[in-house]
């Protein structure tokens, strides 16, 4: 299909010569007398690849119709064609929008190779416009893929640490449903204080997984009934750096493996395995201790039964500055009982509901 332009000219003798010089060279042709007929052309549907425009005309001068039509129609180049005295005229044209000019009387050539550029003009920037609409929408593409890919090894890390702490949950069965209210606990605080989401989660894959290290630990000392032996201790403070191990292997879990290292660290520097004090503590650490203690004291043990929620409070409170980081334990403070009660309800309840679905199963 032969490309198409748009001759206007006010003088019908050159709009004759220059559409028929065009139509010679394979170019379909269409006239406009006057400035506002081309617009009337223009606005009728027809497009055109090039409009070929004089420059003084009557009604609507060509630099009033190159502004009425660059920006409707941005893919037309408009080629200026005037007389010598009007050459600084033309050149503010293309200031203005114009892709060239040509100056009166011209050539045949001249007008041929102006054209021929003004048109690969044109085809080089559509190519490039529906190059990078294309490239957007790959780029696009790919990355739903990829996101869609994220989200799957997301499920599947969820799963892998699910299935982590079913594990711990058979070989110490003390801390059934611990993992998992000490993990609530533990987010409940940091939203709180107003961390970040990404790191929240972080934070939450270190609590759950925060005595993953006692897979390790022989079960005679895990379930010893009767107080440790100092060498037991020992054996039993190992679970952190084990934990932390484990953990680390995971790539996206390293962040979260800092935290499984130094969950049974104090503020004051008297916890263990590396005596870290105050801030030198991972947050996530600093935080999931006063969750841990909130459990264990409002939780059935095997040498006491479960204490109020108030004990929890008296606790953490006195040991503020201590074993706490007084920043956390206040936050904590602030927040009301419903929380804490809730949490735990809805977690024994999702153990329950999982704990008959694989009796009625078995």
């Amino acid at each position: 299909m032969p490309e198409r332009i748009l001759v206007v000219d006010d003088e019908e003798p050159i709009r004759e010569i220059v559409a028929s010089m065009l139509t010679a060279a394979g170019y379909a042709c269409t006239q406009a007398g006057s400035g506002m007929q081309a617009l009337a052309v223009l606005t009728s549907g027809e497009e055109f690849e090039l409009m070929l425009s004089d420059l003084m005309m009557a009604d609507l001068d060509g630099i009033g119709l190159l502004e009425r039509t660059k920006e409707k129609y941005p893919d037309m180049p408009v080629v200026m064609v005037t007389a010598v005295h009007d050459i600084s005229v033309a050149l503010a044209a293309i200031r203005n929008g114009a892709y060239d000019y040509l100056l009166k009387p011209f050539e045949r050539e001249q007008l041929l190779n102006t054209t021929s550029r003004a048109l690969e003009n044109r085809r080089l920037k559509v190519e490039n416009r529906n190059y990078q609409l294309n490239l957007e929408s790959l780029v696009k593409a790919r990355t739903e893929q990829l996101q869609g890919a994220l989200e799957e090894l997301k499920r599947s890390y969820g799963i892998t640490l699910e299935v982590l702490g079913e594990a711990l949950d058979y070989k110490d069965h003390e801390t059934q449903g611990h993992s998992q209210r000490v993990t609530a606990y533990t987010m409940a605080i940091a939203s709180r204080m107003g961390i970040p989401r990404e790191q929240i989660e972080t934070i939450a894959h270190g609590a759950f997984l925060h005595d993953i290290g006692k897979m390790a630990i022989p079960d005679q000392i895990l379930n010893k009934p009767d107080k440790l032996t100092p060498e037991e201790v020992a054996v039993m403070r190992e679970h952190c750096y084990l934990g932390y191990k484990l953990v680390q292997k995971i790539p996206v879990l390293r962040e979260a493996a800092e935290i499984v290292y130094s969950h049974q660290e104090r503020f004051d520097g008297t916890g263990y395995p590396r005596h870290l004090k105050g801030e030198a503590i991972p947050l996530g650490a600093r935080i999931f201790s006063v969750a841990d203690t909130l459990d264990a004291i409002t939780s059935d043990r095997a040498y006491r039964p479960a204490q109020t929620l108030a004990a929890a409070r008296a606790e953490i409170k006195r040991c503020s500055g201590s074993q706490f980081d007084p920043e956390v334990v206040s936050v904590f403070l602030e927040m009301p009982d419903p929380i804490w009660e809730d949490l735990r309800r809805d977690i024994d309840a999702q153990i329950q509901k999982v704990a008959y679905s694989a009796g009625a199963k078995g």
